[in-house]
């Protein structure tokens, strides 16, 4: 970004709720159902007549998440509605939340937060290219939707990136949303404006379709660089929607930005008001009660057992590898043993889930996967390694193994003959051996060269199939040519 500039951004991020029924009707929520029209019922449908009645459970978790953020939940709300016609719109209007928001302010990550409201998604829109045709799958209408704001205060795609992902770990870890930008169920929003520094400018667009948060963070950047070649060339900046294309890795205009008097808000007339602080179970109280470790928590918690930034945050953002991660050292007292844990989890287990799945993705970025051992034969190698049974190199094989084989990895390591040789003859015997067989290593190693050390165990450990001490060879080498 040009020095001359400074970019403001500001997200707006809808993550669908996970409940039991949509939000207002007791039509199923269920985001996997593949077969079009089937969770649908007159509500949901806007047939005449019909009056909506508000899920307690899609309140209680968006206050939830309100509590999470340090954000001040609402004594009184309501919901309006938002007018505006579109084909996945049945009511030809949206119920939505304009001027009493559930939750106001909180952070993520060092952003301030504006708003989170609830209101409803809208159907899906199917477009068959070969036929030229549009259909509409009522499924989703009126699931709940919670829309988070923030204020313009994020200023690099970057920024932009890690705050979406924290905020999407959190909703898992609250149980509130599955969060899956790839079936929707995530859907974020770029606000970007481009000024000279020290300026703000009011001409910002609004950046749609963005399906993935490297998406997100491309179309960021962008823009960002479209608006400062405009800037550049003395041209007038214009307040509008944009969509994004992939293929051509560039934004695209839609319309022009509606602001809110386009949408005619005003309180749904079918639709109670509510008085939260009336309602026990809405209480602070009550909904800090089981309220789960929170991300940020976990981290703190994760460095100062030591372990490193870069897998902490892998066992943040992979629940299988957390979870995997946490029945590993759940008992452990020792740090040092944590620490081991980790090193083989996040370096040699990983790998091998990478080669099984043939995976060139980050681990971070996905939800779970498949743990190819069980927690009790990894803690056995663990221990094995960690009383010097088995060496570092035999207990990369014998996890190899024992992803294949189930059995005991105590069985799999007598077999392959992977416990550390403690014979003083036996090792004598082939150190012995290795050293006649390399007479221009030990002269060099004579001669001051550290390196011909190396070669010498390194030889050593290949005849003894890794089942040595390492460090025992190092030792042994330099008393035999002493």
């Amino acid at each position: 970004m040009s020095s001359e500039y400074e970019a403001t951004i500001g997200l707006e991020i809808h993550a669908e709720l996970k409940t039991e029924t949509k939000m207002f009707c007791d039509s199923k929520n269920d985001p996997e159902d593949v077969t079009p029209n089937i969770n649908i019922c007159p509500v949901c449908l806007a047939h005449p007549g019909t009056l909506p009645v508000i899920n307690r459970e899609a309140v209680r978790k968006v206050l939830r998440v309100g509590i999470a953020l340090g954000s001040t939940l609402a004594d009184y709300t309501e919901f309006d509605r938002k007018n505006y016609f579109y084909p996945d719109l049945p009511k030809g209007y949206q119920i939505s939340q304009f001027e009493y928001p559930l939750v106001k302010g909180g952070e993520l990550r060092g952003v301030s937060i504006t708003r989170i409201h609830l209101e409803e998604d809208t159907a899906s829109s199917m477009h068959d290219e070969v036929s030229g045709t549009t259909t509409i799958d009522y499924n989703r209408a009126g699931v709940p939707l919670m829309e988070l704001v923030t204020e313009p205060v994020i200023k690099s795609p970057e920024e932009a990136g890690a705050f979406a992902r924290e905020l999407q770990i959190l909703l898992r870890a609250l149980g509130a949303s599955e969060a899956n930008m790839e079936k929707g169920q995530m859907r974020v929003e770029a606000n970007v404006s481009v000024a000279k520094k020290g300026t703000r400018s009011a001409a910002y667009v609004e950046i749609k379709n963005l399906n993935s948060f490297r998406a997100m963070e491309r179309a960021v950047a962008y823009e960002i660089r479209r608006q400062e070649g405009m800037l550049d060339r003395g041209e007038k900046l214009v307040k509008q929607t944009l969509g994004w294309n992939e293929v051509k890795q560039a934004t695209f205009p839609q319309r022009t930005k509606e602001g809110s008097a386009d949408y005619r808000y005003f309180p749904d007339p079918d639709i109670p008001s509510l008085k939260l602080s009336e309602i026990p179970e809405f209480s602070a109280d009550s909904l800090k009660y089981d309220m789960p470790e929170l991300p940020s928590e976990r981290r703190t918690r994760y460095l100062g057992l030591g372990i490193k930034a870069e897998d902490a945050e892998m066992y943040i953002r992979n629940e299988s590898l957390g979870r995997f991660f946490e029945n590993v050292t759940q008992r452990y007292t020792d740090t040092k043993m944590v620490q081991l844990s980790s090193n083989y989890i996040a370096n040699d287990l990983v790998k091998i889930i990478r080669d099984i799945g043939t995976r060139d993705t980050d681990l971070r970025d996905e939800i779970s996967i498949k743990i190819p051992i069980s927690a009790e034969s990894f803690k056995e190698i663990i221990s094995m390694v960690s009383q010097n049974k088995i060496s570092s190199r035999s207990a990369k094989d014998l996890l190899l193994a024992s992803v294949t084989d189930q059995r005991s990895p105590s069985i799999i390591a007598e077999e392959k003959g992977l416990f550390q040789n403690t014979s003083l003859n036996n090792l004598n015997d082939v150190v012995e051996k290795v050293i006649n067989e390399n007479p221009t290593v030990v002269a060099d190693f004579k001669s001051g060269k550290s390196v011909a050390l190396e070669y010498l165990v390194g030889q050593s450990m290949k005849a003894l199939r890794g089942a040595a001490d390492p460090s025992s060879l190092r030792s042994l080498i330099i008393n035999l040519l002493g």
